[in-house]
Protein backbone atom coordinates (compact mmCIF):
# COMPACT_ATOMS: atom_id res chain seq x y z
CA UNK A 1 0.00 0.00 0.00
CA UNK A 2 1.14 3.61 -0.82
CA UNK A 3 0.22 7.26 0.29
CA UNK A 4 -0.86 9.09 -3.01
CA UNK A 5 -2.34 12.16 -1.12
CA UNK A 6 -2.71 14.07 1.88
CA UNK A 7 -5.77 16.33 2.03
CA UNK A 8 -5.32 19.29 4.97
CA UNK A 9 -8.20 21.11 6.25
CA UNK A 10 -9.26 23.96 8.81
CA UNK A 11 -12.49 23.83 10.83
CA UNK A 12 -13.79 25.73 13.38
CA UNK A 13 -14.37 23.53 16.58
CA UNK A 14 -16.03 25.90 19.42
CA UNK A 15 -16.87 25.19 22.54
CA UNK A 16 -20.02 24.33 24.41
CA UNK A 17 -20.34 25.68 27.48
CA UNK A 18 -19.82 29.01 26.40
CA UNK A 19 -16.28 30.46 26.92
CA UNK A 20 -13.39 28.23 28.23
CA UNK A 21 -10.93 30.15 30.88
CA UNK A 22 -8.03 28.99 31.89
CA UNK A 23 -5.27 31.00 34.03
CA UNK A 24 -3.22 34.37 32.70
CA UNK A 25 -6.91 34.96 31.35
CA UNK A 26 -5.91 32.38 28.29
CA UNK A 27 -9.94 31.88 26.64
CA UNK A 28 -11.42 29.99 24.11
CA UNK A 29 -14.70 30.10 22.23
CA UNK A 30 -13.64 28.75 19.12
CA UNK A 31 -10.18 27.19 17.93
CA UNK A 32 -8.90 26.57 14.34
CA UNK A 33 -8.81 22.77 14.35
CA UNK A 34 -6.62 20.78 11.53
CA UNK A 35 -8.04 17.87 9.44
CA UNK A 36 -5.50 15.29 7.59
CA UNK A 37 -7.00 13.21 5.34
CA UNK A 38 -4.26 10.17 4.04
CA UNK A 39 -5.35 8.65 0.62
CA UNK A 40 -3.38 5.22 -0.26
CA UNK A 41 -3.71 3.22 -3.95
CA UNK A 42 -5.66 0.86 -2.28
CA UNK A 43 -8.78 3.24 -1.77
CA UNK A 44 -8.57 3.18 2.36
CA UNK A 45 -8.11 6.14 3.60
CA UNK A 46 -7.05 7.45 6.97
CA UNK A 47 -8.14 10.64 9.27
CA UNK A 48 -6.16 12.24 12.15
CA UNK A 49 -6.64 15.79 13.81
CA UNK A 50 -4.81 18.36 16.11
CA UNK A 51 -6.73 21.50 17.72
CA UNK A 52 -4.56 23.65 19.09
CA UNK A 53 -5.50 25.68 22.15
CA UNK A 54 -4.49 29.49 21.38
CA UNK A 55 -1.02 30.31 20.61
CA UNK A 56 -0.16 30.41 23.65
CA UNK A 57 -0.96 27.28 25.67
CA UNK A 58 2.09 25.81 23.70
CA UNK A 59 4.61 26.15 21.27
CA UNK A 60 2.67 25.80 18.76
CA UNK A 61 -0.45 27.15 15.95
CA UNK A 62 -1.90 26.24 13.14
CA UNK A 63 -0.27 28.09 10.71
CA UNK A 64 3.32 26.46 11.48
CA UNK A 65 1.22 22.89 12.05
CA UNK A 66 0.20 23.29 8.70
CA UNK A 67 3.67 24.35 6.72
CA UNK A 68 5.24 21.18 8.92
CA UNK A 69 2.65 19.12 7.77
CA UNK A 70 3.16 20.16 3.73
CA UNK A 71 6.77 19.11 4.50
CA UNK A 72 5.90 16.01 5.98
CA UNK A 73 3.46 14.88 3.56
CA UNK A 74 5.53 15.47 0.14
CA UNK A 75 8.18 13.12 2.09
CA UNK A 76 6.02 10.54 3.31
CA UNK A 77 3.96 10.19 -0.81
CA UNK A 78 4.88 6.70 -1.59
CA UNK A 79 5.63 5.40 1.53
CA UNK A 80 3.51 2.65 2.94
CA UNK A 81 1.12 3.89 6.05
CA UNK A 82 0.75 0.79 7.36
CA UNK A 83 4.27 0.50 8.42
CA UNK A 84 3.88 2.62 10.89
CA UNK A 85 7.36 2.51 12.31
CA UNK A 86 8.44 3.33 8.36
CA UNK A 87 6.55 6.50 8.62
CA UNK A 88 7.80 8.19 11.85
CA UNK A 89 11.19 7.60 11.12
CA UNK A 90 10.71 9.15 7.61
CA UNK A 91 8.79 12.17 9.35
CA UNK A 92 11.60 12.47 12.21
CA UNK A 93 14.45 12.24 9.06
CA UNK A 94 12.44 15.17 7.35
CA UNK A 95 11.72 17.75 10.04
CA UNK A 96 13.25 17.95 13.65
CA UNK A 97 11.24 18.32 16.63
CA UNK A 98 7.56 19.61 15.37
CA UNK A 99 5.54 16.98 17.03
CA UNK A 100 2.58 18.46 16.60
CA UNK A 101 2.24 18.36 12.68
CA UNK A 102 3.44 14.68 12.69
CA UNK A 103 0.40 13.73 15.80
CA UNK A 104 -2.29 13.50 12.76
CA UNK A 105 -0.39 12.21 10.20
CA UNK A 106 0.20 9.17 12.89
CA UNK A 107 -2.94 9.05 13.37
CA UNK A 108 -4.28 8.81 10.40
CA UNK A 109 -2.07 5.79 9.48
CA UNK A 110 -3.37 4.30 12.50
CA UNK A 111 -6.76 4.40 11.01
CA UNK A 112 -5.61 3.31 7.60
CA UNK A 113 -3.45 -0.14 9.40
CA UNK A 114 -6.71 -0.86 11.75
CA UNK A 115 -8.81 -0.45 7.91
CA UNK A 116 -6.70 -2.75 6.46
CA UNK A 117 -6.71 -5.53 8.80
CA UNK A 118 -10.47 -4.77 9.71
CA UNK A 119 -9.79 -4.01 13.21
CA UNK A 120 -10.03 -1.16 15.71
CA UNK A 121 -6.96 0.83 16.56
CA UNK A 122 -7.77 -0.58 20.47
CA UNK A 123 -6.95 -4.19 19.31
CA UNK A 124 -3.63 -3.14 17.37
CA UNK A 125 -2.21 -1.62 20.73
CA UNK A 126 -3.12 -4.04 23.49
CA UNK A 127 -6.29 -5.19 23.45
CA UNK A 128 -9.35 -3.42 25.86
CA UNK A 129 -9.07 -3.45 29.21
CA UNK A 130 -12.07 -0.73 30.27
CA UNK A 131 -14.84 -1.83 27.81
CA UNK A 132 -16.15 1.43 29.79
CA UNK A 133 -13.75 4.02 31.53
CA UNK A 134 -14.97 7.31 33.76
CA UNK A 135 -14.69 11.05 31.79
CA UNK A 136 -13.55 13.97 33.52
CA UNK A 137 -14.55 17.66 32.45
CA UNK A 138 -12.44 20.88 32.70
CA UNK A 139 -13.93 23.12 34.70
CA UNK A 140 -13.41 27.29 33.25
CA UNK A 141 -11.81 29.42 35.41
CA UNK A 142 -14.62 31.62 37.83
CA UNK A 143 -15.69 32.45 40.73
CA UNK A 144 -16.22 29.83 43.43
CA UNK A 145 -19.52 30.15 43.37
CA UNK A 146 -19.71 29.25 39.56
CA UNK A 147 -17.29 26.39 39.37
CA UNK A 148 -19.04 24.56 42.14
CA UNK A 149 -22.66 24.77 40.49
CA UNK A 150 -20.89 23.68 36.86
CA UNK A 151 -19.66 20.43 38.95
CA UNK A 152 -23.28 20.05 40.30
CA UNK A 153 -24.48 20.07 36.68
CA UNK A 154 -22.10 17.97 35.61
CA UNK A 155 -22.75 15.34 37.86
CA UNK A 156 -26.47 15.36 37.46
CA UNK A 157 -24.94 13.94 34.26
CA UNK A 158 -23.19 11.07 35.54
CA UNK A 159 -19.51 13.05 35.27
CA UNK A 160 -17.65 12.79 38.93
CA UNK A 161 -14.09 13.65 37.55
CA UNK A 162 -13.26 17.46 37.00
CA UNK A 163 -10.06 19.42 36.44
CA UNK A 164 -10.34 23.03 37.72
CA UNK A 165 -8.88 25.38 36.00
CA UNK A 166 -7.00 27.55 38.46
CA UNK A 167 -3.85 29.33 38.41
CA UNK A 168 -4.07 33.04 39.04
CA UNK A 169 -4.54 34.89 42.71
CA UNK A 170 -3.20 31.69 45.04
CA UNK A 171 -5.83 32.97 47.93
CA UNK A 172 -8.77 32.80 45.03
CA UNK A 173 -7.76 29.49 43.28
CA UNK A 174 -7.88 27.66 47.06
CA UNK A 175 -11.57 29.05 47.34
CA UNK A 176 -12.43 28.11 44.30
CA UNK A 177 -10.74 24.24 44.92
CA UNK A 178 -12.35 24.31 48.41
CA UNK A 179 -15.85 25.19 46.93
CA UNK A 180 -15.58 22.84 43.94
CA UNK A 181 -14.75 19.73 47.02
CA UNK A 182 -18.18 20.87 48.54
CA UNK A 183 -19.77 20.20 45.59
CA UNK A 184 -18.83 16.96 44.66
CA UNK A 185 -18.61 13.50 47.22
CA UNK A 186 -16.26 11.34 48.50
CA UNK A 187 -16.09 9.47 44.86
CA UNK A 188 -15.03 13.16 43.43
CA UNK A 189 -12.11 13.08 41.88
CA UNK A 190 -11.05 16.61 41.52
CA UNK A 191 -7.51 17.82 39.89
CA UNK A 192 -6.99 21.81 40.40
CA UNK A 193 -4.58 22.45 37.37
CA UNK A 194 -2.84 25.92 36.92
CA UNK A 195 -1.55 25.21 33.56
CA UNK A 196 1.87 26.28 34.41
CA UNK A 197 0.24 30.04 35.43
CA UNK A 198 1.54 30.14 38.82
CA UNK A 199 4.83 31.89 40.23
CA UNK A 200 6.84 29.80 42.47
CA UNK A 201 5.74 32.16 45.51
CA UNK A 202 2.02 31.45 44.33
CA UNK A 203 2.57 28.04 43.68
CA UNK A 204 4.11 27.77 47.27
CA UNK A 205 0.81 29.31 49.08
CA UNK A 206 -1.62 27.56 46.80
CA UNK A 207 -0.37 24.54 48.27
CA UNK A 208 -0.21 25.54 51.77
CA UNK A 209 -3.60 26.44 51.40
CA UNK A 210 -5.02 23.38 49.48
CA UNK A 211 -3.28 20.86 51.80
CA UNK A 212 -5.36 18.85 53.42
CA UNK A 213 -8.48 18.90 50.72
CA UNK A 214 -8.65 15.48 49.00
CA UNK A 215 -6.92 17.23 45.73
CA UNK A 216 -4.47 16.72 42.81
CA UNK A 217 -2.76 19.67 42.14
CA UNK A 218 -1.19 19.87 38.13
CA UNK A 219 1.36 21.64 36.87
CA UNK A 220 1.93 24.54 39.54
CA UNK A 221 4.57 26.08 37.04
CA UNK A 222 5.72 26.26 33.75
CA UNK A 223 8.69 24.27 34.18
CA UNK A 224 9.23 21.01 35.92
CA UNK A 225 12.02 22.04 38.26
CA UNK A 226 9.79 25.15 39.67
CA UNK A 227 7.36 22.08 40.14
CA UNK A 228 9.34 20.51 42.14
CA UNK A 229 10.27 23.38 43.99
CA UNK A 230 6.76 24.50 44.53
CA UNK A 231 5.77 21.15 45.86
CA UNK A 232 8.30 20.41 48.25
CA UNK A 233 7.01 19.53 51.42
CA UNK A 234 3.45 19.16 50.60
CA UNK A 235 1.45 15.82 51.04
CA UNK A 236 -0.75 16.54 47.56
CA UNK A 237 -0.19 14.03 44.93
CA UNK A 238 1.46 15.95 42.05
CA UNK A 239 0.83 15.99 38.28
CA UNK A 240 2.93 16.83 35.66
CA UNK A 241 1.74 17.92 32.23
CA UNK A 242 2.68 20.70 29.81
CA UNK A 243 6.28 20.39 30.96
CA UNK A 244 6.50 16.36 30.01
CA UNK A 245 7.69 16.32 26.77
CA UNK A 246 9.82 12.87 26.19
CA UNK A 247 10.75 9.52 28.40
CA UNK A 248 13.71 11.56 30.64
CA UNK A 249 10.86 13.44 31.37
CA UNK A 250 8.93 11.04 32.78
CA UNK A 251 11.67 9.81 34.86
CA UNK A 252 12.35 13.40 36.15
CA UNK A 253 8.52 13.65 36.84
CA UNK A 254 9.01 10.65 39.19
CA UNK A 255 12.15 10.49 40.73
CA UNK A 256 12.70 13.81 41.38
CA UNK A 257 9.25 15.99 41.58
CA UNK A 258 7.56 12.59 43.03
CA UNK A 259 5.32 12.87 41.08
CA UNK A 260 2.18 10.20 40.94
CA UNK A 261 0.46 10.77 37.60
CA UNK A 262 1.20 12.22 34.43
CA UNK A 263 -0.89 13.87 31.70
CA UNK A 264 -0.06 12.95 28.35
CA UNK A 265 -1.14 14.24 25.03
CA UNK A 266 -1.07 13.46 21.12
CA UNK A 267 0.32 16.86 19.95
CA UNK A 268 3.11 17.00 22.41
CA UNK A 269 4.33 13.42 21.96
CA UNK A 270 3.56 13.54 18.20
CA UNK A 271 0.76 11.12 17.79
CA UNK A 272 -0.32 7.83 18.92
CA UNK A 273 2.76 6.05 18.50
CA UNK A 274 4.54 7.83 21.12
CA UNK A 275 1.67 8.13 23.49
CA UNK A 276 1.26 4.56 23.46
CA UNK A 277 4.54 4.33 24.61
CA UNK A 278 4.64 7.03 26.96
CA UNK A 279 1.62 5.72 28.34
CA UNK A 280 2.76 2.10 29.15
CA UNK A 281 6.00 3.73 30.74
CA UNK A 282 4.18 5.59 32.86
CA UNK A 283 2.08 2.59 33.72
CA UNK A 284 5.34 0.33 34.24
CA UNK A 285 6.34 2.87 36.96
CA UNK A 286 3.31 2.41 39.20
CA UNK A 287 2.02 5.89 38.24
CA UNK A 288 -1.12 7.27 37.06
CA UNK A 289 -1.91 8.54 33.36
CA UNK A 290 -4.24 10.81 31.90
CA UNK A 291 -4.72 10.63 28.15
CA UNK A 292 -5.64 13.43 25.82
CA UNK A 293 -4.98 16.63 23.27
CA UNK A 294 -5.08 19.96 23.60
CA UNK A 295 -8.16 20.29 22.12
CA UNK A 296 -10.93 18.42 19.14
CA UNK A 297 -13.89 17.20 18.41
CA UNK A 298 -15.00 13.69 16.94
CA UNK A 299 -11.63 12.19 15.45
CA UNK A 300 -9.28 13.51 18.35
CA UNK A 301 -11.91 11.69 20.69
CA UNK A 302 -11.94 8.64 18.96
CA UNK A 303 -8.57 8.38 19.41
CA UNK A 304 -8.27 9.42 22.78
CA UNK A 305 -10.64 6.35 23.30
CA UNK A 306 -9.03 3.81 22.08
CA UNK A 307 -5.47 4.42 24.40
CA UNK A 308 -7.79 4.50 27.51
CA UNK A 309 -9.98 1.51 26.67
CA UNK A 310 -6.25 0.09 26.39
CA UNK A 311 -4.92 1.39 29.90
CA UNK A 312 -4.69 -0.74 33.21
CA UNK A 313 -8.13 0.37 34.79
CA UNK A 314 -6.16 0.91 37.87
CA UNK A 315 -3.86 3.32 36.16
CA UNK A 316 -5.89 5.95 34.47
CA UNK A 317 -6.86 8.98 36.55
CA UNK A 318 -8.44 11.24 33.88
CA UNK A 319 -9.54 11.36 30.05
CA UNK A 320 -11.95 13.27 28.37
CA UNK A 321 -14.12 13.12 25.82
CA UNK A 322 -13.69 16.28 24.10
CA UNK A 323 -16.77 16.19 21.49
CA UNK A 324 -18.49 16.81 24.37
CA UNK A 325 -16.92 19.87 25.34
CA UNK A 326 -17.13 21.11 21.64
CA UNK A 327 -18.74 21.10 18.63
CA UNK A 328 -16.09 19.72 16.34
CA UNK A 329 -18.84 17.02 15.23
CA UNK A 330 -17.23 15.70 11.97
CA UNK A 331 -18.71 12.06 12.45
CA UNK A 332 -22.08 12.82 13.79
CA UNK A 333 -20.85 12.83 16.78
CA UNK A 334 -19.19 9.73 17.55
CA UNK A 335 -18.20 8.18 19.58
CA UNK A 336 -20.71 9.16 22.05
CA UNK A 337 -20.25 9.38 25.83
CA UNK A 338 -23.13 7.83 28.35
CA UNK A 339 -23.94 9.02 31.79
CA UNK A 340 -20.36 10.16 32.17
CA UNK A 341 -18.74 6.96 30.81
CA UNK A 342 -17.10 6.63 27.52
CA UNK A 343 -15.72 3.45 25.55
CA UNK A 344 -14.01 2.91 22.23
CA UNK A 345 -15.62 2.41 18.51
CA UNK A 346 -15.39 -1.53 17.55
CA UNK A 347 -15.12 -0.88 13.93
CA UNK A 348 -12.00 -0.86 12.25
CA UNK A 349 -9.42 1.75 12.76
CA UNK A 350 -10.71 4.49 14.62
CA UNK A 351 -14.14 3.34 14.02
CA UNK A 352 -15.72 6.32 12.94
CA UNK A 353 -17.00 7.36 9.66
CA UNK A 354 -15.96 11.33 8.54
CA UNK A 355 -18.94 13.64 6.95
CA UNK A 356 -16.87 15.35 4.32
CA UNK A 357 -19.34 17.77 3.86
CA UNK A 358 -18.69 19.32 7.28
CA UNK A 359 -15.07 19.97 5.83
CA UNK A 360 -15.48 21.90 2.63
CA UNK A 361 -12.93 22.12 0.41
CA UNK A 362 -9.40 21.31 1.70
CA UNK A 363 -6.33 24.53 2.35
CA UNK A 364 -4.19 22.27 0.68
CA UNK A 365 -3.12 18.87 -1.23
CA UNK A 366 -0.04 16.91 -1.01
CA UNK A 367 0.26 15.05 -3.94
CA UNK A 368 -3.04 14.10 -6.22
Amino acid sequence: MKIIGIDVYSYQVGYAHGTYIMSGDRKADTEDGTVVRIRTDEGIEGWGEITTLGKVYLPTFPEGIRTAIRDLGTALLGADPTNISGINRIMNATLMGQEFAKSPIDIACWDIFGKSLNRPISALIGGVLNESFPLYEAVPLGSPESMADYIKSRRAAGINRFQLKVGNDPFEDIARTRASVEAGDDKTIIVADSNGGWSLASARMAFQGLNGLPVFVEQPCRSTADCILASRNSSLPLVLDESIVNHDEVYRAKYEANAVSVNIKFGKLGGLTNLVKARDLIQDLNMAVSVEDMWGGDIITAATSHIAATTRPESLLMTPFFNDWTDGHLADYTPRSSQGFGSAPTGPGLGIEINTDKLGKPLFTVGI
